[in-house]
């Protein structure tokens, strides 16, 4: 498969119309982008372990704790409207 090919069936999926300079464009920088990825594919990387973050991450949750919350009236206080007990909002979606 060509990446002639690639570009134009990308941008048919991505319902763009082309124009054939915009396409030749795209087609040479596709055609920079895939020569430096055979560049890094001539990096030796024999006894690196693979990784998905540059950084090591960590869990940054809380810890669950109980605690005091708005009971239903004080959560209805400023409500513009409400109804047995709960917010009534204008309708979105038909």
């Amino acid at each position: 498969m060509s990446a002639d090919f690639d570009v134009r069936y990308t941008s048919q999926l991505a319902r763009l119309d082309l124009s054939e300079a915009e396409a030749a464009k795209f087609q040479e920088q596709l055609t920079h982008i895939l020569g430096y990825v055979e560049k890094l594919k001539e990096v030796n990387v024999e006894g690196v372990n693979p990784t998905a973050h540059s950084s090591e991450l960590c869990n940054v949750f809380r810890a669950d704790a109980e605690r005091d919350w708005f009971t239903t009236e004080q959560a209805l206080a400023n409500a513009p409207r409400q109804a047995n007990g709960l917010f009534i909002v204008t309708k979105v979606l038909e």
